[in-house]
């Protein structure tokens, strides 16, 4: 079984489960915020046995059956208002965390992407340090709370334009990439009250590099004659947009990264300037493709199912060599081989 960490409805999501059932993998859909009120769960552990983790929200399945976990665009824990003040609630929220993310973590089966890596590499400060590693060259950037920091970097990029966005684009929250202009620098003593990342603007083409392994889709995103250049995700439908084949050093530098985040899925922006030149951006862990997909033709849904697909298959093998290795009756049959084999060997030296 493949056990999807996700929520109904992502797009995303169901493309590849409907490509798992049609290749006939068994998938079992998880929505985090199904937890605590919704999903009852019993988690035992039966001495020095294996554990027995059960989900009794429909049918049981054994979570000691997973042969692979895909963890995307996952939903928070859900407590019921009736717990009382906010401080019960949290309490409620932190021991929910600690059962079920404790449970999955316990899933000794491989992870798109591995719950750890994913949380970590969502952060763009630990991102652009190892991208820097790796030898991917970064627009200059400065983050900080501090106006007169933020006033000294704004000034030295003058000649090329900055940009100020924030740190994570939840759909609750969300706000694009804009150019500093002159009433935003009268308002910079506003980033006392939180970071804001300021990079020097970048101007010429956008690409989307979705990587699922070692398999890269690149997708080269033509903003520059749209309503807004600054943003290509605000004009999306205005851009021009095509598949194209990275540099040789580039993908390897991009798989370089990848590796060092632990991730096995992540979808990178980056920028070439007129010179063509490559400026790494970001990447998110959870980041959307069929939107490059359905203009370019790219089989990035399809890349994405193969994944999963050989993960489960490589893990039911080795659970299988497993089992037969240790099958007393394959070791008596092997005994006896070998007994045999001895005795015909010391039957001919006589």
């Amino acid at each position: 079984m493949i056990l999807v960490v996700s929520y109904p409805g992502e797009e995303h999501t169901d493309a590849v489960c409907e490509r798992l059932a049609a290749a006939g993998e068994a998938v079992h859909r998880l929505d985090l915020s199904d937890f605590p009120g919704r999903c009852p769960v019993a988690f035992d552990w039966p001495g020095q046995a294996p554990p027995s983790l059960r989900l009794l929200g429909g049918p049981p399945i054994d979570l000691a059956a997973v042969d692979a976990v895909w963890w995307r665009r996952v939903r928070a824990f859900e407590i019921d208002p009736a717990v009382g003040p906010a401080d019960r609630r949290q309490f409620a929220h932190s021991e929910t965390e600690q059962a079920v993310l404790g449970m999955l973590d316990s899933i000794a089966a491989p992870w798109i992407n591995p719950r750890g890596a994913d949380d970590a590499a969502h952060r763009k400060p630990l991102q652009w340090t190892q991208a820097a590693a790796v030898g991917l060259t970064l627009p200059p950037t400065c983050v900080t709370t501090s106006p007169d920091a933020a006033r000294a970097f704004c000034a030295a990029q003058r000649g090329a334009g900055v940009v100020f966005k924030p740190f994570l684009a939840s759909i609750e929250d969300w706000r694009e990439t804009r150019l500093v202009e002159e009433e935003d620098l009268a308002r910079l003593d506003l980033v006392r009250l939180a970071p804001v990342i300021f990079q020097r603007c970048i101007r010429g083409v956008d690409l989307r590099v979705t990587m699922i392994g070692d398999a890269i889709f690149a997708a080269e995103i033509d903003a520059r004659d749209s309503d807004y250049p600054v943003d290509m995700r605000m004009v999306i439908g205005q851009a021009k947009m095509r598949a194209v084949q990275l540099p040789a050093a580039l993908a390897e530098r991009l798989r370089a990264l990848m590796r060092r985040l632990g991730l096995v899925y992540g979808a990178i922006d980056l920028k070439q300037d007129a010179r063509g030149d490559y400026y790494f951006l970001e990447v998110n862990p959870a980041g959307q493709w069929l939107f490059v997909e359905t203009r370019t033709g790219l089989p990035i849904t399809q890349a994405h199912a193969d994944a999963l697909h050989r993960l489960a298959a490589g893990r039911r093998r080795r659970r299988l060599h497993s089992t037969q290795s240790s099958s007393p009756g394959r070791n008596d049959a092997t005994s006896r081989r070998t007994g045999a084999l001895a005795q015909r060997r010391s039957a001919g030296r006589g």
